[in-house]
């Protein structure tokens, strides 16, 4: 089921608020506009499509208080049109969510969703920006509550695809190492050993394809831990990663495969139940894929 999110061209003139003062110009146009891609921006730039109080700018400037940005971009490029139900009961929605889409804020999935939807859906777990892939939300509080729980105590199966550098020495593994978060620079660091202020990971993977012309493969990703970037960095840190991936990759590798975002895909939910789960015991065993 494809349902269209409809937006008509216009120029659009914004005021930039205290939250954007002295911050980049892209950090501001990306918060107000879900479709915009860097490929865009920059040529924008280059098309001085892009005005500051009525000046036409070429690069990524910084703002202030009160500036008026006016954008010259057809909507096609600025939101995102449509989204895809995968699965839709009385209970829950199972959402594909693009890449550059945020899964919450403003002009996020949960956003467009809402206006089609109701205020009353809300998402019960989050993909990044840049990772697409299914998204449950709960209709209503109920569910959400059940399903919230279910998420905190692993009853729920998530399933990431993933387009590697290179070919892991075993066709699948259960890996565990330490994960530390820096929530000042929004990075992650792993270690193989327990240091003081990194978190136990677990990550699995098995080989679904390999590819040893281009060296590289697809892998099958699940997570024993629900921890910030695990898998981008972790799959990093074993030497195998994420291509496209501009934090935790390798810059060189994804100019050759001409990717811009990181080739991560989560495609495939199982509800593994082991408790009770109320108005949602129908879907113990239940597995939505993509």
């Amino acid at each position: 089921m494809i349902l269209f999110y409809n937006i008509i061209f216009t120029m659009r003139s914004l005021i930039v608020d205290n939250k954007f003062n002295n911050k980049k110009l892209d950090k501001f146009l990306f918060s107000k506009f879900n479709g915009l891609t860097y490929n865009t921006f920059f040529k924008a730039l280059r098309k001085k499509d892009i005005r500051i109080n009525d000046i036409k700018v070429n690069e990524n400037v910084t703002l202030n208080v009160g500036d008026k940005v006016s954008v010259y971009i057809t909507d096609d490029k600025l939101f995102f049109k449509k989204f895809n139900v995968i699965y839709e009961d009385n209970n829950i929605l199972v959402i594909d969510k693009q890449k550059n889409l945020e899964s919450t804020g403003d002009n996020s999935l949960t956003s467009i969703i809402k206006e089609s939807y109701g205020t009353n859906v809300e998402p019960c777990h989050r993909l990044d920006r840049n990772t697409s892939g299914l998204v449950i939300f709960a209709k209503n509080s109920e569910s959400l509550n059940i399903l919230l729980e279910k998420f905190k105590n692993m009853e729920i199966e998530k399933h990431y695809r993933a387009k590697v550098c290179g070919i892991p020495n075993k066709d699948s593994s259960t890996m565990t190492a330490y994960l530390f978060k820096d929530k000042k620079k929004s990075i992650v660091y792993i270690s193989d050993t327990p240091e003081k202020g990194y978190s136990k990971i677990i990550t699995s993977y098995k080989i679904l394809e390999k590819n040893f012309k281009e060296n590289y493969s697809i892998l099958d990703v699940t997570l024993h831990t629900g921890k910030t970037h695990q898998i981008r960095a972790h799959l990093a840190h074993i030497g195998h990663p994420i291509i496209g991936d501009g934090k935790y990759g390798n810059n060189e590798i994804n100019k050759k495969f001409g990717v811009k975002s990181q080739e991560l895909d989560a495609y495939k939910i199982i509800f593994n139940f082991s408790t009770d789960a109320k108005i949602l015991n129908y879907l113990k065993g239940f597995s939505i894929q993509k």
